[in-house]
């Protein structure tokens, strides 16, 4: 799943119901389009794709024919969707540059999660991060006796930081939910980006 469809549905799910214009001017109010690579045209996109997998539903608003109004709201495929999507994209690691976007989309939807759900995805990410620094100092170790060129350890070394930011940071991000910081989905009040109460 794309970080777009992600956000997307997040931002359908939180307002209840929701047109492109809508999403499209919440997402940019959060700069999603530098962080998450989100562009206009991939939002009303992602929007139609998604009404066709019955992950959306559109709601007559009886402005029938105007793009910019058709208004949308999650489906229950849709709702199982975004919690499955959100928390393999917490959890799992991946090293392509796409990662980082979808990484983005999930933490920025962090609180929808109860307490106890968001740790246990972060303690398996740093399980991940943790065994993927044990490969990398092997590969230090031992890749020119595998034939590498000796200039290679560069990248194992940069490749190598970027893994123990990854791990410095999700251990603070722990840390913080352990100590009750954020208002998740489970504490009193509202937490962001779930649904918004009935008024």
């Amino acid at each position: 799943m794309s970080a777009v469809r992600l956000l997307v549905l997040g931002v359908v799910r939180m307002h209840g119901r929701a047109h492109g214009y809508v999403v499209r001017r919440e997402l940019l109010s959060w700069s999603a389009d530098t962080w998450a690579n989100v562009q206009p045209g991939s939002i009303y996109h992602a929007l139609k794709k998604m009404n066709s997998e019955n992950l959306l539903a559109r709601v007559d608003t009886g402005d029938e024919g105007r793009p910019d109004k058709v208004t949308y709201e999650l489906t229950a495929d849709g709702e199982r969707y975004f919690d499955q999507q959100l928390a393999k994209m917490l959890a799992e690691v991946r090293r392509d540059p796409s990662a980082n976007y979808a990484f983005a989309a999930a933490v920025a939807f962090l609180p929808t999660l109860t307490r106890d759900r968001a740790i246990s995805l972060l303690e398996y990410r740093l399980t991940q991060l943790t065994g993927g620094l044990a490969n990398l100092d092997v590969a230090l170790d031992h890749g020119t006796d595998w034939g590498q060129p000796q200039h290679v350890s560069a990248l194992y070394r940069l490749w190598r930081a970027h893994v123990e930011t990854d791990i410095g940071w999700t251990e603070d991000l722990l840390s913080r939910l352990r100590a009750g910081e954020y208002v998740m989905a489970d504490d009193a009040g509202h937490s962001f980006g779930s649904p918004d109460p009935p008024k």
